[in-house]
């Protein structure tokens, strides 16, 4: 009863219209000779294969699970062949650089990618969902030859790579892990400990996994600061099984078909990745693109569950009263999409999940022009803004995935909650993306504490000025005109409330993280009023046609509806620790 289809109307919509993604393109030199067409057909494609290979997948997936024996792990039945399909379409090469065997292309298209697969087939697509982030980790801080050995094969597909942070005392808090790394001949090193929570750390799609470990040296500090990062290969170059086991797999609540291993590493040789001591440096590299993917992934799951609600509402039928010009109510049987409260909810997945899209595309093209912009300045500005974003995208995106896939599986009544309509699933996939590549609460640290008071606001000024830009368009559209102003107000008060957090925190330094989460989600419902102000803006005099016109009753039921929560959340963003004593120490 499950289904996906890519939604390439919206995707075309946000790339071309409202990104213009195509005139950036040809105005940079690595992506010339990408244009819109060439991009859809990229996309058509890629929705084929997860419509079409993933997305079947998806339920029997869950339902049978990984099975573990022995140190082995078998994933479940048609992911190898699935993973197989995945590699000789290309798809793994997809944003990664000609000279190290891929196609060069952006990382938008890559994100849409990454959107088509995690809404498929969360499970499945976790395996193959962080080989960029360690490609780009091993590009920047690998020796020349461990570059030449380890690229290619992850470009290729032939080696999946894994991510080693957390063990059973150190989970959010990676200064408490124990793991050691001693040195060993020839530079390479011998690394003993273990590690918890490591997805696909072993599986049946590739011979060899390529593992990303951070430990200790003899001479390390204590905390994070004394952390290094290690590349440690199941299968050594001379052909070698290296001393990694893993121990079994973690039983879980969702993503069953995604391997989560415990591994024992013991006296694994490695090699040391960028400087000692300087581990967490060099794996946020890795985990910055992992955090705009898992905020990808709560992207998915909200367009799923908006695909499948709505679906179901259109067939099932049931009893409503409608008004009639007498004033008098008729009883009156109609599919449940045209009763008021089913509307709303409706409504709201259509608005929050094509809001998040063109908010989650613009940061990925953010990454692009951050690296391959014509200027300096509009590089560090690019740089800024996404590195402004990617904790919003990360936590706001897997907070509303969770939501919205909750308020679907409400459309579906109680057969929402057995497994035959599997809307159950995609609530209980969605739940560990507000866990994991760093939990929303640090998330949300991170933006208010680093982003906005670490560089007294510049970003968020960056971004405001962006928001305003869009206004001075807007204005000059009746149609836009009462959503500039309000965008332009709620601009007003987070530029003031920023100022007074940033002031408190010289004399409450607890303050901040009192107020971080309210923070975060306010900056997501601002960049979501921005998301929908240039859609109401591209959309005005167009509404003949049906898809503009959607934008426009989409624009209008977020101002109205949904945008009202930041008056929420600037109320609780001025209270202080005396009017709120059990926050107190």
């Amino acid at each position: 009863m499950w289904q996906y289809q890519a939604p390439l109307r919206d995707m075309r919509f946000v790339i071309e219209e409202w990104l213009a993604a195509p005139n950036d393109w040809q105005n940079t030199a690595s992506f010339a000779g990408l244009d819109g067409e060439l991009a859809a057909q990229i996309l058509e494609e890629a929705g084929r294969f997860s419509a079409g290979v993933l997305a079947p997948l998806n339920a029997s997936g869950d339902q049978e699970g990984c099975q573990y024996a022995q140190g082995k792990v078998k994933t479940p039945t048609g992911f190898p062949e699935a993973y197989k399909a995945f590699v000789e379409g290309g798809w793994a090469s997809l944003a990664c650089a000609e000279a190290d065997g891929g196609q060069g292309l952006p990382q938008l298209l890559n994100a849409a990618l990454m959107e088509m697969l995690f809404a498929a087939n969360h499970a499945w697509a976790m395996y193959p969902g962080i080989a960029h982030g360690a490609y780009e980790c091993l590009k920047a801080h690998g020796s020349d030859a461990l570059k030449a050995l380890y690229l290619p094969a992850i470009v290729s597909g032939e080696i999946l790579p894994t991510m080693c942070l957390t063990e059973p005392q150190a989970g959010s808090d990676v200064g408490l892990l124990r793991t050691r790394a001693e040195p060993s001949a020839a530079g390479q090193y011998r690394v003993t400990g273990n590690k918890v929570f490591v997805s696909g750390g072993e599986q049946d799609l590739t011979d060899n996994i390529l593992h990303l470990v951070l430990a200790r040296l003899p001479d390390a500090p204590a905390g994070s600061r004394g952390i290094s990062l290690f590349l440690v290969p199941k299968i050594l170059p001379d052909g070698r099984r290296n001393s990694i086991s893993c121990d079994g797999i973690e039983h879980k609540m969702g993503i069953r078909g995604s391997a989560t291993c415990t591994l024992s590493f013991e006296g694994a040789e490695g090699w040391l990745l960028g400087e000692p001591h300087r581990g967490l440096a060099a794996m946020f590299v890795m985990m910055n693109s992992a955090r705009l993917h898992v905020g990808l992934q709560g992207l998915g799951h909200a367009e799923a569950a908006w695909q499948n609600a709505s679906a179901y509402a259109a067939e099932r039928q049931q009893m409503r009263a409608v008004s009639r010009p007498e004033g008098k109510p008729e009883a009156k049987v109609d599919p449940i999409h045209y009763h008021p409260a089913m509307r709303r909810t409706l409504l709201e997945l259509r608005t929050l999940t094509e809001g998040m899209r063109a908010l989650g595309y613009w940061t990925a093209h953010g990454l692009d022009l951050a690296e391959y912009a014509d200027t300096p300045e509009q590089r560090q500005q690019a740089h800024r803004w996404t590195a402004l974003l990617t904790p919003v995208i990360k936590a706001y995106f897997t907070e509303q995935g969770f939501r919205l896939a909750s308020s679907a599986l409400q459309v579906f009544g109680g057969y929402g909650y057995v497994r035959e309509y599997a809307i159950e699933q995609t609530l209980r996939d969605s739940r560990i993306a507000m866990i994991y590549e760093g939990t929303n609460e640090i998330q949300a640290n991170d933006l208010l504490l680093r982003k906005v008071i670490g560089d007294a606001g510049q970003g968020l000024q960056d971004l405001l000025q962006r928001m305003q830009q869009e206004i001075e368009q807007s204005e000059s559209i009746p149609s836009c005109q009462t959503y500039a102003r309000a965008l332009a107000d709620y601009g007003d008060k987070t530029s003031a409330i920023t100022t007074t957090l940033i002031q408190a925190a010289s004399t409450d330094p607890e303050r901040p993280y009192r107020a971080a989460g309210d923070y975060l989600r306010l900056i997501g419902l601002l960049s979501l009023g921005f998301v929908w102000l240039r859609s109401a803006r591209l959309a005005a005099g167009r509404e003949a046609d049906p898809f503009y016109a959607a934008k426009q009753e989409s624009a209008a039921f977020y101002f109205n509806y949904l945008l009202p929560e930041a008056n929420h959340r600037l109320a609780l963003l001025g209270a202080t620790r005396h009017g709120l004593p059990f926050l107190a120490e």
